[in-house]
């Protein structure tokens, strides 16, 4: 089942958005991207689905904001996003939340017991990935998985492409962030710049500075686009 959402995003130089990330290394970064930009508030959500959701919530309390971004670095999949690449949402999706039966993996909405979908604004997915790739940045567009374990090996990221065909990337925040401001009507986006392959575990082969650099010049075409 996919969440309907009032998706209008914010254009105006008056409207204020809200970034959370997992750690202050990406806050760092991002801060770096934005030059002082004060219509941004980098927040940190802390690791996994249930901390991000809870610390987004109690900012979203105290704060109205016009949109929500969870960002950060993360894995991507080798057939669709190569390491140091961008990726932003078109869905954020929590992969693991369901149960294991007989015949397989069900999610909560096959369940019945609710979603495990978000959508995000198509236009705004579309133009920041079109003005990504004009800066000369290689980004892609695509779902974006939330796991709370993260993946290791071939077997479990070949499961998780059948589950969900055309999953782009993982991390461990999104639809914590992205539940949180559906809760409350606020238009969520998710970008993730991709540090390794998702799939063995083989620390060796992240590259996490460059991925960090590409999270900053990212979030410099942000001013662009918002």
């Amino acid at each position: 089942m996919n969440v309907n959402q009032n998706v209008a995003t914010p254009r105006s130089k008056g409207a204020r958005i809200l970034i959370m990330v997992a750690v202050s290394v990406e806050r760092d970064a991002i801060l770096r991207g934005l030059q002082g930009d004060t219509r941004f508030d980098v927040q940190l959500a802390g690791v996994g689905p249930v901390a991000a959701a809870v610390n987004t919530t109690k900012i979203l309390a105290t704060t109205p904001y016009d949109l929500v971004i969870s960002a950060g670095i993360g894995g991507g999949f080798p057939s669709q996003a190569e390491v140091t690449s961008l990726v932003v949402s078109t869905e954020i999706i929590a992969a693991d939340l369901g149960a294991e039966t007989p015949d397989g993996f069900s999610s909560l909405d096959e369940l019945g017991f609710g979603f495990t979908r978000i959508p995000v604004d198509a236009s705004l997915a579309n133009q920041l990935t079109e003005a990504l790739q004009l800066a000369g940045l290689p980004a892609h567009k695509g779902p974006i998985l939330t796991l709370a374990t993260v993946t290791g090996t071939a077997e479990t990221a070949a499961e998780l492409q059948r589950r969900v065909p055309g999953a782009t990337a993982e991390a461990m925040e999104g639809f914590g962030v992205a539940s949180a401001a559906h809760d409350l009507g606020i238009p969520v986006l998710e970008i993730r710049a991709i540090s390794n392959a998702v799939g063995p575990r083989d620390r060796s082969a992240w590259r996490i500075k460059d991925a960090l650099d590409a999270l900053e010049k990212a979030s410099t075409v942000l001013l662009e686009v918002l």
